[in-house]
């Protein structure tokens, strides 16, 4: 795919995760019991042949660093191409709409400049999806179009989806916020490289600006289309969007359309020994990791590495991550227990379906389990 170079974008945040991402960007939240968001877009990325990849970071990017390394998991340390780490801009109060700043691209033109592709092809980084974009690269070539957007019907409210606004078959305008059954944009696209640099230059007095924000009066002097993706993908903006996409693994039928050795999603690789699974456990339509530990009743939920789960405890709809422990006689329900916690013996934990608990990260050494 020499013709095409891509552009994650992990540099934006959102108010919704209940302080799920105080230490980490959404892009390094764990996800589906191994996984992090971010290597959803850079597994698609390598399995469409782009081998060179920019990653703009985030304020917060020790998380996401410590999880990339070299990029070796995805095969982007190599000599030609591979990954180039590029520092996003440091900024204050940012809108529901931030996902490509102007100011992340121009700081980081060089990476634009250094390299003969005639295309980029941009992502976010809090999407759930195993997308081949070779069909939106061959579209986006066939049309001639200046920009092509990855679209889908949404299936749900969502305050930090964009709403595309079509006219005679081209894209006129979008909007922040979605009802069910409009037109979403799903935070990718491809543009032509040579226009990307324009745009850095003729806007540069609105580089703060997210780029669909600052096109606004340009759409209909442009040719931006459309592509539907009629796959599954889901993008995460907040704890109810990170807990239903992680419940939604449960379902075979959308675990296969992720998970797949043709495209497969590559992560870190971390030696485990595998899950021990006592006679006297309980597990039911579940997720369980490498390492765990589990003598009680686990149901309709996901468990990351190194949980341990003790006699008489019952988990039911939750998500348990990396190396919490759960006391004997605990339970939980309709949670999320971020990484390293201690849940005490006989400790009950309730949410609900319309109120999930979330208990944040435990700041002490992870236990070494196994």
């Amino acid at each position: 795919m020499k013709e095409v170079i891509g552009l994650v974008s992990a540099n934006y945040a959102t108010a919704d995760m209940q302080r799920l991402s105080d230490e980490r960007s959404i892009s390094s939240m764990p996800f589906g019991g191994r996984y992090r968001l971010i290597d959803f877009a850079l597994s698609n990325m390598i399995n469409s042949g782009i081998t060179a990849v920019g990653l703009i970071t985030p304020y917060k990017f020790r998380s996401l660093l410590d999880h990339i390394g070299t990029g070796s998991a995805w095969m982007l340390d190599r000599k030609k191409g591979g990954l180039y780490i590029l520092p996003g801009s440091t900024y204050g109060m940012s809108n529901k709409s931030d996902r490509f700043l102007l100011c992340d691209m121009r700081q980081n033109d060089v990476y634009f400049h250094r390299t003969n592709a005639d295309y980029v092809l941009v992502t976010s980084a809090n999407i759930v999806c195993n997308m081949d974009y070779n069909a939106l690269i061959e579209a986006h070539m066939e049309s001639g179009a200046d920009i092509t957007m990855v679209v889908k019907k949404a299936d749900h409210k969502s305050a930090y989806m964009k709403r595309v606004l079509l006219e005679d078959g081209r894209v006129s305008g979008v909007k922040v916020g979605v009802e069910r059954g409009e037109t979403a944009f799903m935070d990718m696209f491809i543009i032509k490289r040579e226009l990307l640099l324009q745009f850095m230059d003729w806007y540069s007095a609105k580089d703060y600006m997210d780029l669909f924000d600052v096109l606004k009066k340009d759409y209909l002097r442009m040719n931006i289309r459309t592509w539907n993706y009629d796959g599954y993908i889901r993008e995460i903006f907040s704890v109810r969007d990170y807990y239903d996409a992680n419940m939604e693994l449960l379902d075979m039928d959308i675990n296969g359309a992720i998970f797949n050795e043709q495209m497969p999603i590559r992560t870190k690789v971390q030696d485990c020994v595998p899950a021990h699974v006592y006679p006297q456990a309980r597990i039911k339509n579940s997720l369980i990791s490498s390492g765990c530990l589990i003598r009680g009743e686990v149901t309709n939920s996901i468990l990351f590495r190194g949980v341990t789960v003790e006699e008489g405890v019952v988990i039911r709809d939750s998500i348990i991550m990396q190396s919490s422990v759960i006391k004997s006689g605990a339970i939980i329900k309709s949670a999320i227990i971020d990484r390293n916690n201690l849940i005490g013996s006989d400790m009950v934990i309730k949410g609900s379906a319309d109120d999930i608990y979330v208990m944040l990260k435990e700041q002490r050494k992870a236990r070494r389990i196994g």
